[in-house]
């Protein structure tokens, strides 16, 4: 029976890379995998799926209007043995129902990896919606700078101050973003507020 996965992390945790090599890994068995990515991420180019470690692979491109149920139908012979999104917390909250679809009606397994909050600690709504449908949740971990597990993407400015206010979608790498546990990412709030 075919599961619809989530597998979050914070930034740096290795979800991309982990994404590549789960599609490795089908396709060394010979199933075809269909690789997908939110249009919304524009890091490294719409379409393209890339690891800091180096991996790379072109994707398609999911913009906000886009049925995946219905592309999936029509398409299914090209790719029905799996489904892995990168960045799934982009994802329209659609869109991850649509992917519950596939799931359940074609029994093709589903690969989320996304961010499960942003860097205000709140859940992206593509996020919430897959916690909500998911049938297999599990954490992608990393550490802090103090060596604790980071569980915060803290949003950086070019002096490396913590940032915590602003738009949920601001594209952007380790020049943007720190993985951080809760303590320090209070601790380096506390520091902005005391040094204003």
């Amino acid at each position: 029976m075919a599961k619809l996965y989530f597998r979050y992390g914070v930034m740096g945790s290795s979800k991309s890379a982990q994404a590549l090599i789960t599609k490795f890994n089908y396709e060394e068995q010979g199933m075809r995998v269909w690789l997908l990515k939110p249009a919304a991420d524009t890091r490294n180019g719409v379409g393209n799926v890339h690891s800091r470690i180096g991996l790379e692979k072109p994707a398609d491109a999911v913009t906000d209007d886009m049925d995946l149920y219905e592309i999936f139908r029509d398409r299914e012979k090209e790719f029905n043995d799996v489904i892995i999104v990168d960045e799934a917390q982009f994802l329209h909250p659609s869109h991850v129902e649509q992917l519950r679809d596939i799931v359940d009606n074609y029994n093709v397994p589903v690969f989320c990896f996304g961010l499960r909050t942003d860097f205000r600690t709140k859940m992206f709504p593509g996020s919430a919606r897959l916690f909500e449908l998911a049938d297999s949740i599990s954490e992608l971990k990393t550490v802090c700078t103090c060596g604790g597990k980071a569980m915060v993407n803290a949003r950086i400015d070019g002096e490396g101050n913590v940032i915590t206010e602003g738009e949920q979608l601001y594209i952007g790498g380790n020049e943007s973003y720190r993985p951080m546990c809760y303590k320090c990412w209070k601790k380096a709030q506390q520091k902005e507020v005391e040094e204003a």
